[in-house]
C-alpha cells in the first residue's frame, strides 16, 4: 500500500483538519518537478547537441557531487535553508523556513512549497500541544478520582474505621503510591499535580527503584522522596459526593421528586462500590483510546513530514531534509514523550485497579482486536440470497401458474393474510437500507460507530445486517410459500389450523432470536438495539442521547408496522384465524389503538425534544417538537378519515397533512441535512460536503419533498385497478421508509462533518465524583 493511502486510512475522521494536507504537498512537489523539466526543455531547445550533452553531463556531475556532498554529512544542506522559530497567536510557536541561497536558485514554486510546509507542520505541532495540555487536565481529573476510588474501597473493607492518629497511620502506610513524570528537552517537568498515579492496595509497602532523570521517568517510593506528597485518607469522603445522573425511570422520577438527591452523599456498601468502578472503568477505557489516537497522529504526522521532504530532495537534488527534519525532532511534536509515559502509566493503574493485575485482561479491555471480515459471513450472505433468489421465482411462478389472483379466496388472502407477512416486508427494507447506509458511510468515511455510541469492535458491518436481512427474507418467502402450498395441496386441507399460525409462528421466532440470550447471532448488536427501544419506549425520563432520538426518528417511518403488530393480536386473539376472518375493523377496542400505535413514535420523539429543552435550554428543539405534534395531529386526522370517511374529516386531514409536511421537510432539508445555505461555498448546500457530486443533494431534496407526500394516497382515495387496497398502503409505507433511508446518510453525513469542525472524536463519560470544592468554583 503506497504510503498516501496507509496515511488516509491511519486518520481519525474528526481530526481531519489537523493533520498534515499530505496531498496538497505532493502536488506542490509534482508542480516542481514539472517547472524543472520545462526548464531543462528550454535549455535543450536553444543550444546544439553536442554542446547540450556536454553541459548535461557536467550538470550531472555537480548534481552527483552536490548529492553526494549530502549524503557523506557535508555542510552543503545547512546553505540552502534554514528553520527558524516565530512567536504567533497566542503565544504559540510558528516556523518559517529562509532560504540562505541565492534568490534566483529558488523558484517560485519551491517558496510556495516551503510556505505551505510551514504553515501545515505549525498547524500540527500547535493542535498537538493543544490536545497534549487536554490530556495533561484530565489526568489531574482521574488522579483525584483514584484517590475518592481508593478511600471507598478501604472505608466499604473496613466500614468501622474512623480517621483516628492510628487509622491515618494504617492507611499511609496501605497507600502506596508510584508516580511517573515526564522530562523531555523542550519541555519542563509536568507539575505533581498532572502526575498519573498507581496506587498500590497492599498491606506491605512495596518499593519500586526509580529510574534516573535522563531515563525520562521519575518513581517516588511512598516512605521517602518526596515529604510534601499525603497519600489519599478517608476524610476525602467527606468532601466527595456520587454524580448521581439519572439513569433509570425510577431515578429520574425520585430525582424530580427529592430536590437534594444529586446531593446525596456517598453510601459505604459494595453496590455503590461496584457501580462506581464500573463507571470509572469505562472512563479509564476512553482516556486509554484518546492517548493511543493522540499518539498515532503524533507518529504518522512525524512521518509524511519525513516522506515529504525526501521527495523534495529526490526531486531538486538539494538535500535540505536534513535541515528541516532537526528542526521537526526539536519541536515540541518531535520531542516531547508525554502522551508514551502517560500511557503507560494508565495501562498499570487499570491493570492493578480494575483487573487484579491481570495483564492480559487489563489489556484485552484497553486494546480490543480490530474485528475481522468472515469469510463465513460472506459465504452465508451468498447462500441466503441465492435462496432468496430461488423462492421468490418459485412464489411468482405458483402464484401465476394458479392463477390466485383471480381466484375468490384472494380478496379474503389479501384482507387477513397479507398484513401479516406485510410486517416482514416492513422490517427487511428498513435492513437493507440501513446496510446500504453503513456502506456508503464507511465509502465517505463518517465515523458512524462513534457517532452512534457503538461499544469498539461490536459495530455490524454492512455485509453482517445484509445477513440478517437476507436470512429474515428468506424466512419469510419459506413461510409464504409453505402457507399456500399447504391451502392449495387437497392432502393438506385438514392442517388448515396450522396453515393459518405460518406467520405467527415466524413472529415469534424472529422475536425468540431478538431476546435470545446466549452469545449467538450478535448478541452485543441484538442487546444494544434492545436497550435502544426501551429508552425510546421511556422518553423522557432517560437522558437523550443521539442513537436514542435517531432511532425514534426511525419507528416514525414504521407506523405500518406497529399496525401490523396489532393486527397480529386481533387476529390471533380476538379474530376467527381458523376461517381466515376477522371483525377488527368493527371494534372499537382496535380502532382507538388504531390511533394510538400510529402516534406512539412520534409521541416519544416529543418527548424527547421537551427533555433536551429543559437540560440543554435550546429554543431549537420547541419548534423540533412543535414540528412532531403537528404531525400527531395530522396522523391523527388522516386516520380518522381512513375509518369514517367523511368531507370534514378529508378537508382537516389534508390541512394539517400539508402543515406538518412543510414544516418536516423543511426540518429535514435545513436543519437535519444543513443544507440550502444561501452564503455557503457551494451554493444553497453547505459550506463542506462529502460527495464531491453537488447535484447528488439537489436530487435528494426533491426526492424527499416527493416522498414526503406519500400521505396523500390515503386522503384523495387513489385507487390501481391490479392492485388492492392493502397492497396500495403496503407500497406507500415502502416508499416512506426508503425515504427514511436516503435521510439516514445525510443526516450523519452533517452530524460527522458538525464533529469535524469541532474536533470532537472521543466519548465523553461522565466522571463518578466530584468534589464539593469544584462545585463551589463552578458556582463562583
Amino acid at each position: 500500500m503506497k504510503f498516501g493511502k496507509e496515511y488516509l486510512s491511519q486518520m481519525l475522521p474528526e481530526w481531519k483538519e489537523a493533520y498534515l494536507d499530505y496531498r496538497y504537498l505532493k502536488t506542490l512537489l509534482k508542480d516542481i518537478l514539472r517547472f524543472k523539466r520545462k526548464a531543462e526543455e528550454g535549455r535543450t531547445q536553444q543550444k546544439s547537441l553536442v554542446r547540450d550533452l556536454t553541459l548535461y553531463r557536467s550538470f550531472s556531475g555537480l548534481q552527483k557531487q552536490k548529492s553526494h556532498d549530502f549524503i557523506s554529512g557535508g555542510d552543503i544542506e545547512d546553505l540552502f535553508i534554514m528553520v527558524k522559530e516565530v512567536k504567533g497567536a497566542n503565544s504559540n510557536v510558528k516556523y518559517e523556513t529562509k532560504f540562505i541561497i541565492p534568490s534566483e536558485d529558488a523558484t517560485d514554486q519551491e517558496v510556495v512549497f516551503f510556505n505551505t510546509l510551514d504553515y501545515e507542520f505549525s498547524k500540527v505541532d500547535v493542535f498537538y500541544k493543544d490536545k497534549v495540555e487536554e490530556v495533561m487536565n484530565e489526568v489531574a481529573l482521574l488522579n483525584k478520582q483514584m484517590d475518592a476510588l481508593i478511600a471507598l474501597r478501604i472505608k466499604v473493607e473496613n466500614p468501622n474505621l474512623d480517621m483516628s492518629g492510628a487509622v491515618r497511620e494504617l492507611v499511609a502506610d496501605v497507600a502506596n503510591l508510584a508516580t511517573s513524570t515526564v522530562s523531555n528537552p523542550s519541555t519542563p517537568r509536568m507539575p505533581r499535580k498532572e502526575q498519573m498515579f498507581v496506587i498500590q492496595e497492599t498491606t506491605i509497602a512495596d518499593e519500586e527503584d526509580s529510574e534516573d532523570s535522563s531515563g525520562g521517568v521519575d518513581v517516588d517510593k511512598s516512605n521517602g522522596g518526596n515529604n510534601n506528597f499525603k497519600p489519599a485518607h478517608l476524610e476525602i469522603l467527606e468532601h466527595v459526593k456520587i454524580n448521581n445522573e439519572p439513569e433509570t425511570p425510577k431515578s429520574t422520577i425520585k430525582a424530580m421528586l427529592l430536590k437534594d438527591s444529586k446531593d446525596k452523599k456517598l453510601q459505604f456498601n459494595r453496590k455503590q462500590l461496584k457501580k462506581v468502578e464500573e463507571q470509572l472503568k469505562q472512563v479509564f477505557i476512553e482516556f486509554h483510546w484518546k492517548l493511543r489516537q493522540l499518539k498515532r497522529y503524533s507518529f504518522m504526522n512525524l512521518l509524511a513530514l519525513s516522506k515529504v521532504m525526501k521527495k523534495y530532495d529526490k526531486i531538486t537534488l538539494r538535500g535540505a531534509s536534513k535541515s528541516y527534519l532537526r528542526a521537526v525532532d526539536n519541536s515540541y511534536i518531535g520531542s516531547s514523550d508525554e502522551i508514551s509515559t502517560i500511557l503507560e502509566r494508565v495501562e498499570a493503574t487499570f491493570v492493578k485497579h480494575f483487573c487484579n493485575s491481570n495483564r492480559r485482561k487489563g489489556m484485552k479491555s484497553l486494546r480490543p482486536t480490530a474485528k475481522k471480515g468472515k469469510h463465513k459471513t460472506t459465504f452465508l450472505l451468498g447462500y441466503f440470497a441465492g435462496c432468496t433468489t430461488a423462492l421468490l421465482v418459485a412464489l411468482i411462478l405458483v402464484i401465476n401458474a394458479r392463477k390466485l389472483v383471480i381466484k375468490e379466496g384472494s380478496t379474503q388472502y389479501m384482507e387477513n393474510i397479507f398484513p401479516l407477512y406485510s410486517l416482514f416486508a416492513y422490517i427487511i427494507l428498513h435492513m437493507l437500507m440501513y446496510a446500504v447506509n453503513i456502506y456508503f458511510w464507511r465509502c465517505y468515511r463518517v465515523n458512524y460507530p462513534f457517532i452512534f455510541g457503538f461499544k469498539q469492535g461490536t459495530e455490524l458491518g454492512y455485509r453482517e445486517v445484509f445477513l440478517l436481512g437476507a436470512g429474515l427474507t428468506l424466512l419469510s418467502l419459506a413461510g409464504v410459500l409453505a402457507n399456500l402450498d399447504m391451502e392449495m395441496e387437497p392432502g393438506t386441507q385438514k392442517y388448515q389450523t396450522v396453515t393459518e399460525l405460518v406467520p405467527l409462528g415466524l413472529v415469534t421466532l424472529v422475536l425468540a432470536i431478538a431476546f435470545c440470550p446466549f452469545n449467538i447471532i450478535y448478541r452485543s448488536g441484538r442487546f444494544f438495539f434492545i436497550k435502544s427501544i426501551w429508552r425510546c419506549i421511556c422518553a423522557p425520563f432517560y437522558k437523550v442521547t443521539l442513537i436514542d432520538f435517531f432511532l425514534a426518528d426511525q419507528l416514525t417511518s414504521q407506523v405500518q408496522a406497529f399496525r401490523s403488530l396489532e393486527f397480529y393480536i386481533c387476529y390471533y386473539v380476538w379474530g376467527d384465524f381458523r376461517k381466515r376472518h376477522n371483525s377488527c375493523r368493527q371494534s372499537a377496542v382496535y380502532n382507538s389503538f388504531y390511533f394510538i400505535v400510529a402516534v406512539l413514535p412520534y409521541w416519544s420523539r416529543l418527548l424527547q425534544c421537551l427533555r433536551r429543552w429543559v437540560e440543554e435550554k435550546d429554543v431549537s428543539q420547541v419548534y423540533n417538537g412543535l414540528k412532531y405534534l403537528l404531525t400527531i395531529i395530522a396522523v391523527l386526522m388522516r386516520t380518522g378519515f381512513d375509518l369514517e370517511k367523511g368531507t370534514s374529516w378529508r378537508a382537516v386531514a389534508i390541512i394539517s397533512s400539508a402543515i406538518a409536511a412543510i414544516m418536516s421537510t423543511y426540518w429535514d432539508i435545513v436543519k437535519d441535512w444543513g443544507l440550502l445555505q444561501r452564503h455557503s461555498k457551494n451554493p444553497w448546500l453547505r459550506d463542506k460536503l462529502l460527495i464531491s457530486h453537488t447535484s447528488v443533494y439537489f436530487i435528494a431534496m426533491v426526492l424527499d419533498v416527493i416522498l414526503r407526500l406519500a400521505w396523500l394516497q390515503s386522503v384523495v382515495n387513489f385507487h390501481v385497478t391490479f392492485l388492492h387496497r392493502t397492497a396500495l398502503t403496503t407500497i406507500v409505507a415502502c416508499l416512506e421508509i426508503l425515504r427514511r433511508g436516503m435521510w439516514n446518510f445525510f443526516r450523519l453525513e452533517n452530524e460527522h462533518l458538525n464533529n469535524v469542525g469541532k474536533f470532537r472524536a472521543f466519548k465523553s463519560v461522565p466522571l463518578p465524583f466530584s468534589y464539593y470544592d469544584e462545585d463551589s468554583s463552578k458556582d463562583e
